[in-house]
C-alpha cells in the first residue's frame, strides 16, 4: 500500500517528468532536464510556497503582539494559547505552513535521486519503459554530462558548494538576525531556543545541504541550486508585495 502511494504520488510522476524533459532538451542533457523539472515542481508548489513565505513575514510582524500576550498572561498558559490562536486567526496565518511545505519537498528530492540511481547502481541512461505513462516515450539520446562537462550521476564539489552557498543566502533572507537583548536582561528559555534555531538555520543548514548534495550526487546538488535561486527570487517578490500585519 505504501509502495503504491509512493509510486503514484512521487516516484512515477518525477521519473516520467524527467524522462519527458530529457526527450525535449538539447542532446538529451539530464542536467538541463533536472533544471526544468525543478522549475516545474516549484511552480506546482508555488501557492503553498508563497503562503509559507507570507506566513513567515506576518509572524515577524505579530511577534511584538505575541510577546505582549505572553507577558500579560504569563501565569496562565491556557489563556496565552487561546489569545495566540486568536491572533493567528485574526491575521489569517498557519504557523505550520513552512513545515508542511518542507515535508512535501523531501519525497520529491528522494524521488529525483532514485530516478538517477537504483539499488544496483546508476539507473540512467537506461530507461525503465514499464513505468512510463502512455504519453511519454523513451528518449533516443540520454546524456549524463551536464552541458557536456559535469557527470550528473557523480559527486561534484563545485555544484555541492554552490548548493550550500545559495542555501546560505536564501536562509539569510528568510530568517532575520535575532534581536539583541536589552542591556542587563537575562534571556529566557524561549529566547535561547529561538536564537539556537536561528543560528542552526543560518549556518548549520547550508553546511548540511553542502554535504548532502555532495554525498548524493550532482543531480541532487543541481536541484538544490535551482530551488534555492527560485526561493531567493520569491523572497524578494514577497518582500516587495508584503503589507505589514496590523
Amino acid at each position: 500500500m505504501i509502495s503504491q502511494i509512493w509510486h503514484a504520488l512521487f516516484f512515477d510522476p518525477i521519473y516520467n517528468g524527467l524522462v519527458l524533459l530529457i526527450d525535449t532538451v538539447p542532446h538529451g542533457d539530464v542536467g538541463l532536464a533536472i533544471i526544468l523539472l525543478t522549475i516545474v515542481v516549484k511552480v506546482a508548489l508555488l501557492p503553498l510556497s508563497l503562503k509559507a513565505a507570507r506566513t513567515q513575514r506576518v509572524m515577524r510582524d505579530i511577534e511584538p503582539k505575541l510577546a505582549e500576550i505572553k507577558e500579560t498572561h504569563k501565569n496562565d498558559r491556557e489563556l496565552v494559547a487561546r489569545h495566540t490562536l486568536a491572533v493567528y486567526k485574526e491575521v489569517g496565518v498557519n504557523p505550520f505552513a513552512s513545515i508542511f511545505l518542507l515535508f512535501i519537498q523531501i519525497p520529491v528530492v528522494i524521488a529525483l535521486y532514485l530516478s538517477v540511481y537504483s539499488r544496483t547502481g546508476i539507473r540512467l541512461p537506461d530507461i525503465n519503459t514499464q513505468i512510463l505513462y502512455s504519453f511519454v516515450s523513451a528518449p533516443s539520446v540520454t546524456s549524463m554530462l551536464f552541458l557536456g562537462i559535469v557527470n550528473i550521476a557523480a559527486k561534484s564539489i563545485p555544484l555541492a558548494a554552490l548548493a550550500g552557498i545559495t542555501q546560505f543566502f536564501q536562509v539569510h533572507l528568510t530568517f532575520p538576525k535575532a534581536e539583541k537583548l536589552a542591556e542587563g536582561a537575562k534571556p529566557s528559555l524561549k529566547d535561547d531556543f529561538t536564537r539556537s534555531m536561528q543560528m542552526q538555520m543560518r549556518y548549520v543548514m547550508p553546511v548540511l545541504i553542502f554535504f548532502f548534495a555532495y554525498t548524493a550526487s550532482a543531480s541532487v546538488a543541481l536541484y538544490f541550486i535551482v530551488s534555492n535561486i527560485l526561493g531567493i527570487a520569491q523572497e524578494y517578490i514577497v518582500r516587495k508585495s508584503h503589507t505589514p500585519a496590523p
